[in-house]
């Protein structure tokens, strides 16, 4: 049927945002941050901000990013000596981040949502060996954009980070100064960790899925 074949490049083409989603969602997690800073060979603050610090106050924004909180929610927080955690230019960029984030997860619940009820129109029609193509063509999609991206990420990843900046964000509104909260709570190093960390989660997933739904051709019977 011409509708099996369409729901099929569909799938396939909409299993690499689900996994590489997935993955993002992975690191939208304080626990990662907490992980990355206790690592021996992740930069000290150079201004001075304890572990400690860095594991509460990135808490709070990270939090942020998921939760229904207005951006007071950062802009209430102070050090004891009455400072602000973050200035006016951070807090408008952690909002725009917050709505990005919050469409993109809006589109991978929908995309996921659509996926499901593909699949549940394969079972109810028996179509299983279309399950198996759209899953695996999902599968192969998913590990050609996992090696591109790999090169970025070993090649040129200051150029993706900035180019992805570039696309969801005005300009200006986000490069701050080294001494800047949002920086040493997250500097480069982390958002190179957290790509990496992406990339390795979805490769795994897509390389389960091609193999689990990879089928050896059978030969004729002589």
């Amino acid at each position: 049927m011409k509708i099996n074949k369409i729901l099929i490049v569909i799938l396939a083409l909409f299993i690499p945002f689900i996994i590489l989603m997935g993955g993002v969602r992975l690191i939208m997690n304080p626990k990662f941050a907490e992980l990355e800073y206790d690592r021996a060979s992740f930069p000290a603050d150079p201004y001075g901000m304890e572990t400690r610090e860095r594991k509460q106050w990135s808490n709070y924004a990270i939090r942020y990013l998921t939760n229904s909180e207005p951006i007071e929610y950062l802009g209430k927080l102070q050090t004891f000596q009455g400072e602000k955690i973050f200035t006016e230019s951070e807090l408008s960029h952690m909002l725009d981040v917050k709505e990005v984030v919050q469409r993109s997860l809006i589109v991978w619940y929908v995309i996921i949502g659509l996926s499901v009820a593909s699949l549940i129109w394969f079972m109810v029609m028996g179509q299983w060996k279309a399950i198996r193509q759209a899953l695996n063509a999902g599968g192969w999609v998913t590990l050609g954009l996992i090696g591109a991206l790999l090169v970025f990420l070993v090649v040129r990843f200051d150029a993706l980070f900035e180019q992805f900046h570039r696309l969801f964000f005005a300009e200006g509104t986000w490069v701050f100064e080294e001494s800047s909260t949002l920086i040493r709570l997250f500097p480069f190093v982390f958002w190179r960790d957290a790509f990496a960390l992406v990339l390795v989660f979805t490769f795994v997933v897509a390389l389960l899925l091609v193999i689990v739904t990879f089928r050896r051709k059978q030969k004729p019977a002589v």
